[in-house]
Formats: C-alpha cells, sequence, structure tokens
C-alpha cells in the first residue's frame, strides 16, 4: 500500500513538471504553456492552457520552423504582499515554439477566453509564407 502512494505521488510530480517547465527561449527564462494541436482539412486550431491570463499579454509568430507564442502571465496585484502556501502554476515570460505539422499556413486569427488560448491557422496553396506578428 505504502508503495502504491509514493507511485502515485511520483506519477503526479512528473505530470507536474511535464505541464508546466522552465526552460531558456529566446531572450532568456521562459514557462512553455500546454498546448494541443488539432489538424482538419481547413487548417489547424493550436489551443495553450494559460490561465487566469491578461488577453492582451500575447505575442503570435508564424515562422519557418513552426509557431512561435511568446507573452507574460502578470501576479495579481491583488496579492502581493500575501503569505504563499503552494505556488504551482507558473507566471512570468511565457515563450513557446510549436512545430507544426507539414503544409503551408497563414494566421487566421486567435482569442483567448477561458484561460485557453486558442490560435487559428489557415491551410494555404499560397508558396510565400505570411510571416508576420500579430498582437491579441
Amino acid at each position: 500500500m505504502w508503495l502504491q502512494a509514493c507511485d502515485a505521488l511520483d506519477r503526479a510530480e512528473r505530470m507536474h513538471r511535464q505541464f508546466f517547465r522552465f526552460e531558456r527561449v529566446g531572450r532568456g527564462p521562459a514557462w512553455q504553456p500546454p498546448v494541443d494541436l488539432f489538424e482538419s482539412e481547413r487548417g489547424l486550431l493550436v489551443r495553450a492552457a494559460i490561465p487566469d491570463a491578461d488577453d492582451s499579454a500575447f505575442e503570435v509568430q508564424l515562422e519557418r520552423n513552426g509557431l512561435r507564442l511568446s507573452g507574460r502571465r502578470a501576479f495579481p496585484a491583488g496579492l502581493r504582499g500575501s503569505v504563499i502556501h503552494r505556488l504551482e502554476i507558473p507566471y512570468g515570460r511565457i515563450e513557446r515554439v510549436i512545430a507544426l505539422p507539414e503544409g503551408r499556413f497563414e494566421l487566421e486569427g486567435f482569442n483567448y477566453t477561458r484561460g485557453c488560448l486558442d490560435i487559428h491557422l489557415r491551410r494555404t496553396m499560397d508558396s510565400s509564407m505570411n510571416l508576420r506578428m500579430h498582437r491579441l
């Protein structure tokens, strides 16, 4: 029974580290939100889990090697000075490059609702890539 409990705790800790990873990306340390990637005939939907963030805090850039998501999740001003007993959801700089499947895509748009940033990419037959940066 004790070994099973220890195994369950180990699995939970591994999952926590998997979902909220801190790495050096681009300009410095950043945490990488977990993402889901859905493909349809029309294009792609990239969904990033970023709880309780300001919807104007994100930049999305389509690059040759994937989709770059960057931004910031600020610590709530009303909680500054509070005693922290547990802090598991990361705050600070966000940056992640998400590899995309083969094909050409252009950024159709994105929106932030219910703690998730949905990024819509449209499949295109155009030979030139749309490499513009977008802000929400």
